[in-house]
């Protein structure tokens, strides 16, 4: 088995097929050092966590994981909070920062005797329609390399080889711009909220979430094509400041943007997650935008079902529970998206010319707010969705 990828999805992945006793390699492009650094999504849902506890990879989050069940929206002339963790099935948050995860979960596949290959960059997976695909690598050097194995999963994103590999025709993808920009900001500055926080606000949304005691993420809407460097320190934290209305509910606490990075919401969703026997997983399989702290949740998930897939397959000959792996991941990715569109349509002003009548879409947005504020039934279908996947 190859994997290529080790983020979440390729690592989970390469420790359940070690322990079934399934020969893998995993073949990473970047050096060890940059994948145990990468500052990604930090907010695990108790499912994703039971999935590594009955693996035994949930000893880091179990440990220095800290719990977590308030969100708080900020409006117009008013704030309220929701308590999420005592809503809908009762479930919270485990905030563990993914590079965190990504460092125990390499340190368990290496204990348990797995190979990888850092700074081997997979340039495509060819023969994937027959039984012995052949994955084609090349070195930091540039130099080339070759591995052979039964079956591929493509765990290295939207741009790896896994998709650039696919025939015309083999997938089809279902794709969404929603017209939304943020800027990504990772600032060395404690939490200035106990609760994760979403601000809306005529200049555009900002959100506050805690990634440790001594980091926390924010984020602010800003114009398609911004480009990150034009934003100095000082205008980040003014901006900030304004539209999380810190005049009205409290300073922020503030510290040096140690990463600023552009993001375009998109998402988009191949279907089958499958073909011949190169299967997609993670972002490779399907893009979500962040708007719902989804992604590292699916690509845990559907590790696990691959890797329990592969193990019927190729353990105890039964290929059933394989051929299912595309319709039951796609079960999950498309109840994440249709929340992480509910999301959008909460959090932002509609896009000009996305949806149009913007003025009609504001009044909606207004409602679900409100809807939101004050029916409980809607607070429960928010909690369950918010947190369950």
């Amino acid at each position: 088995m190859v994997i290529l990828g080790a983020g979440p999805a390729g690592l989970v992945l390469g420790n359940l097929l070690l322990a079934a006793g399934i020969d893998c390699v995993i073949l990473e492009r970047s050096a060890r050092e940059h994948v145990q650094a990468r500052a990604r999504a930090g907010y695990l849902a108790e499912h994703t966590v039971r999935v590594l506890d009955r693996h035994g990879l949930a000893e880091g989050v179990r440990r220095r994981g800290q719990r977590h069940g308030v969100c708080e929206f900020r409006t117009e002339g008013d704030r309220f909070r929701l308590d999420y963790g005592l809503l809908g099935k009762g479930e919270q948050h485990i905030v563990y920062p993914q590079h965190e995860l990504v460092t125990d979960l390499l340190a368990h596949y290496l204990a348990a005797g797995g190979r990888i290959r850092f700074e081997a960059e997979a340039v495509e997976v060819r023969g994937a329609d027959g039984t012995r695909p052949v994955v084609e690598v090349r070195d930091a050097d540039g130099r080339p390399g070759r591995w052979r194995a039964r079956y591929v999963a493509g765990c290295d994103g939207r741009h790896g080889a896994a998709r650039r590999s696919l025939p015309a025709g083999a997938v089809r993808r279902h794709q969404r711009d929603h017209g939304v920009t943020w800027l990504g900001l990772l600032a060395e500055a404690p939490p200035s909220l106990d609760a994760v926080g979403y601000a809306i606000h005529p200049r555009g949304f900002a959100g506050h979430m805690a990634r440790s005691p001594e980091v926390t993420r924010y984020y602010l809407q800003v114009a398609r094509g911004s480009a990150a460097e034009v934003w100095s320190e000082d205008r980040i934290w003014e901006e900030l400041a304004l539209r999380l209305r810190a005049a009205d509910h409290g300073p922020l606490r503030c510290g040096p943007i140690s990463q600023r990075t552009v993001v375009d919401l998109e998402s988009d969703v191949l279907e089958p997650l499958r073909h011949g026997s190169l299967f997609l997983v993670g972002d490779a399989a399907g893009l979500i935008s962040p708007s719902a702290a989804k992604g590292a949740n699916l690509a845990v998930v559907e590790a696990e079902i691959l890797a329990l897939g592969l193990t019927a397959a190729l353990r105890h000959s039964d290929p059933a529970p394989l051929d299912r792996y595309s319709a039951r991941c796609l079960a999950y990715i498309w109840r994440a998206q249709e929340f992480s569109q509910w999301m959008i349509r909460l959090l932002h002003a509609d896009p000009e010319g996305v949806d149009g009548g913007s003025l009609f879409q504001d009044r909606l947005r207004h409602s679900r707010i409100e809807t939101l504020r004050t029916s409980r039934t809607q607070q429960d279908w928010f909690a369950e969705n918010y947190v369950g996947l």
